[in-house]
């Protein structure tokens, strides 16, 4: 999904801003949306005071959290690769 926020000058001021993610908006993207959003507010909440006004960009880590979450309610689960196929995905001397 991905997204951006702004923090204003007014720390009771933020716009955040989604990038689209799917054409008609059904609620399996929007609720993912959702969550971005929230997340993006607590940060602010919790780092008030502190953050300069400019767009901040979602953490890949806060998006990948947010769909593992997704899928997990789905009961869907990720393989994790192995150090031998993260190896053959990164190397250009295998594979066709």
């Amino acid at each position: 999904m991905g997204g951006k926020f702004h923090a204003g000058p007014q720390s009771h001021r933020c716009a955040i801003r989604q990038r689209k993610a799917a054409e008609g908006h059904p609620a399996e993207v929007m609720d993912m949306s959702f969550a971005n959003q929230a997340l993006a507010a607590e940060f602010l909440v919790k780092n008030r005071g502190t953050l300069n006004v400019k767009v901040y960009t979602i953490s890949p880590k806060m998006d990948k959290e947010i769909a593992r979450l997704k899928l997990a309610a789905m009961g869907v689960t990720i393989d994790r690769l192995t150090g031998e196929q993260k190896k053959y995905l990164s190397s250009w001397q295998e594979g066709t």
